[in-house]
């Protein structure tokens, strides 16, 4: 593993290029440019590492090794307040040898910079504001109860639906957004268990998709590993494919 060095807390995670790779997407559209002033960042010859601090995760874009070291060094410098991690695949192996790491998730952050085709259905979705936050949530808790983003959230810029012939909802997403770059990111994509299989998440999933590119220039989200229809549907509408990743936690001692 490689030596790391802890630079400044406003180090420039942009001096290398490595934001221009491939498998690096999660830099080039997940960190700021312009850099806060309270962003704890650190970089080596293969990596770069920035902390979410209120959140006390450690993102980090690179080679495994070099990550591995950054995200180290990171939990060493700050003992109390790093507590997960996300970094490129092999990483979590590499921290494990030093640090005891639990709740190992395996995921792909894909992005997309094009329209996807007019889904037939997207016709069918609306925007959903905070008079919907009960429905959503009580939707959410049904049918995905592991969603990442709730009603509520000061994250989200928007939520859409879609309806059935009864006026109950049967499919929703939002639009959330990173939180050091603040670039959108969607989240919370969930279909009625007994209505899957009609393409209504592809019809929500097109929409929003639509609605982001045309507004910001593209669109981010994150796929569990092991989804394959989420991975066959994200490949149909055009999102790139390269960025393996994998968080963990970090037990503490």
């Amino acid at each position: 593993m490689q030596a790391t060095t802890l630079l400044p807390r406003t180090e420039d995670l942009f001096t290398q290029g490595l934001e221009l790779q491939e498998g690096a997407a999660l830099l080039r559209f997940g960190a700021a440019r312009q850099r806060p002033a309270d962003r704890s960042s650190w970089c080596n010859s293969g990596a770069v590492a920035w902390l979410d601090a209120p959140r006390g995760h450690v993102w980090s874009v690179g080679e495994a090794d070099a990550a591995a070291g950054l995200v180290l060094r990171a939990a060493q410098g700050f003992p109390d307040q790093v507590r997960e991690f996300t970094g490129p695949r092999g990483t979590e192996t590499l921290v494990a040898r030093h640090l005891a790491v639990t709740d190992v998730v395996e995921w792909i952050f894909r992005w997309t910079l094009e329209e996807p085709a007019v889904h037939p259905a997207e016709d069918r979705v609306v925007t959903l504001d905070e008079s919907h936050h009960d429905e959503l949530l009580a939707f959410l808790n049904e049918h995905s109860p592991a969603h990442s983003t709730g009603p509520g959230s000061t994250d989200v810029s928007l939520w859409a639906g879609i309806r059935g012939a009864d006026g109950r909802l049967v499919a929703c997403g939002a639009m959330s957004s990173l939180r050091d770059s603040g670039a959108p990111l969607m989240a919370s994509v969930a279909t009625d268990a007994a209505q899957r299989g009609q393409g209504l998440g592809a019809a929500l999933t097109s929409w929003l998709t639509r609605h982001t590119v045309r507004r910001h220039g593209f669109c981010t989200l994150w796929q569990l590993a092991e989804n394959a229809p989420a991975e066959r549907l994200y490949d149909r509408l055009g999102y790139r494919n390269e960025d393996p990743c994998v968080s963990a936690r970090i037990v503490s001692a």
